[in-house]
């Protein structure tokens, strides 16, 4: 888990780094909806031609939400007359009131001013594409919920978040124009059910070991990991896209979800990974399982990633991919890497340093595992942390940290949370690891973790077991 930690600050980083075919343009109707006509091409290089078409009701300040890549763009009025522009830095455009369309170019090849590979900008190779949504499509600066837009693409075929009507047209809502989420243009396609969900995955370039029946096995076994958390899997629809890394044999290199409508996964896979490393991947399940808990508003990172990674391992053992042992190691290894990581610092300042992931994700673990032992402790076995995630899903996608305390605290039957994140936030980060391993009966030797008998070691094992057969809440 070091290593991806490590990754995922490179990409980070790169994210942070980092144009028209003409068209008949259609009669204007004041109350259409925004418009957006895309077309694959690879001339010269592979890119997107986009036009887009406002009706009068739209205002006329648009957006790259990630700016960078397209450089101007053609903008059509009534009359015919013809105006180039070019994005300000910040990504926005301010086109004439009197716009029909506008026409711009989005290379996926990287440019010349960014350079390298972008998870969001554009990766892939020949005619298979990997972008973020909010890296091609330009957006009215403000979007408000009643906004509606369709969109049609045309020149390969896509895998977005969204599905498409019988006609191919994505009818979409002003929030999906914030959140596009991840988009493929051609590869492969498989599907993955479990349940009466399935996921809809594109395979994005070749793989030297790998079929595409190996990698679409490995994505059914973790999306049956999600469900030893959650009664079922928490979507009825989600997309997936696995795009190789040349040079790399890591089963699992990067992994990403985004909160699109349905959410939306991108992976990095090794080219050179085999079928037989993925028994020991952890990333496709930890992107999984963070469809298993509400976005939190505002983002809340050390509880987010905290409960996808104490998950993560717990997962893997109730499925019996892992034994209890091996889980535990994980664990305590990343509470250890964790707490070198934050040092001397209380937990509140450690996770305030949103390059610190080793903090954030394994100070948030320590706090999940913690509220999960002590929702058992006070209901006597009776609830646990997956009831809390059972309620929040009733009551919508999204949660702020209050609304999560709440429904800890109505699980709990008593006020739970926020005495717990007194008990964390305030002191030194990883206080409170020694005495709760030592509840649990987690003594940590030289040669490896033991388990032994200890006050809390039934409550250790019911967190390896999970729900009983049948279980329905």
């Amino acid at each position: 888990m070091q290593t991806l930690v490590a990754r995922a600050g490179l990409l980070c980083l790169a994210f942070m780094l980092g144009a028209c075919a003409s068209a008949p343009v259609a009669p204007w109707e004041d109350e259409a909806p925004l418009y957006y006509r895309i077309t694959y091409t690879r001339d010269p290089t592979p890119g997107l031609n986009v036009e887009v078409f406002p009706s009068r009701s739209f205002p006329k300040d648009f957006l790259f939400r990630q700016p960078g890549r397209v450089e101007s763009m053609v903008v059509t009025d009534l009359n015919g007359t013809q105006f180039e522009f070019t994005p300000r830095a910040d990504g926005r455009v301010s086109v004439p009131s009197r716009t029909r369309v506008i026409r711009y170019r989005y290379p996926l090849t990287a440019s010349p001013k960014g350079g390298g590979r972008h998870l969001f900008g554009g990766m892939g190779e020949g005619d298979t594409w990997h972008v973020a949504g909010k890296a091609y499509l330009l957006t009215p600066a403000r979007v408000t919920p009643g906004m509606r837009a369709e969109l049609t693409v045309s020149g390969t075929n896509e895998l977005l978040p969204w599905k498409p009507d019988a006609n191919g047209v994505y009818l979409l809502r002003g929030a999906d124009l914030i959140d596009a989420g991840f988009h493929a243009f051609g590869g492969r396609r498989c599907k993955v059910r479990s349940g009466g969900s399935v996921l809809e995955v594109a395979l994005l370039g070749h793989f030297t070991h790998l079929s595409d029946e190996d990698l679409c096995l490995w994505l059914s076994q973790s999306a049956h990991e999600v469900t030893k958390v959650r009664r079922r899997f928490p979507y009825p629809r989600v997309t997936v896209r696995v795009v190789p890394v040349p040079g790399d044999s890591t089963p699992g290199v990067f992994g990403m979800v985004q909160w699109s409508s349905p959410p939306s996964i991108s992976i990095l896979v090794g080219q050179d990974a085999t079928a037989a490393s993925f028994s020991r991947d952890w990333v496709a399940i930890h992107e999984m399982l963070h469809l298993t808990h509400p976005t939190l508003m505002p983002r809340v990172a050390w509880l987010t990633e905290g409960l996808a990674t104490y998950y993560t391992e717990l997962a893997r053992v109730r499925s019996r991919r892992q034994t209890a042992e091996r889980a535990w190691q994980e664990l305590t290894a990343g509470f250890a890497r964790g707490q070198a990581a934050a040092g001397s610092r209380t937990m509140e300042a450690a996770v305030a340093e949103e390059r610190n992931f080793q903090a954030i994700y394994w100070s948030g673990a320590l706090f999940a595992l913690h509220l999960d032992v002590e929702l058992r402790r006070v209901t006597e076995g009776r609830a646990r942390l997956e009831d809390v995630l059972e309620l929040l899903a009733t009551r919508g996608p999204t949660a702020t940290l209050e609304s999560f305390g709440a429904a800890v605290d109505t699980v709990a039957g008593q006020p739970l949370f926020d005495a717990l994140l007194a008990r964390h936030l305030p002191k030194p980060a990883f206080a409170e690891l020694d005495p709760l391993l030592e509840y649990l009966g987690v003594r940590i030797d030289p040669g490896g973790v033991k388990l032994h008998a200890a006050p809390g070691s039934v409550v250790r094992e019911a967190l390896d077991l999970g729900p009983p057969p049948g279980d329905a809440g």
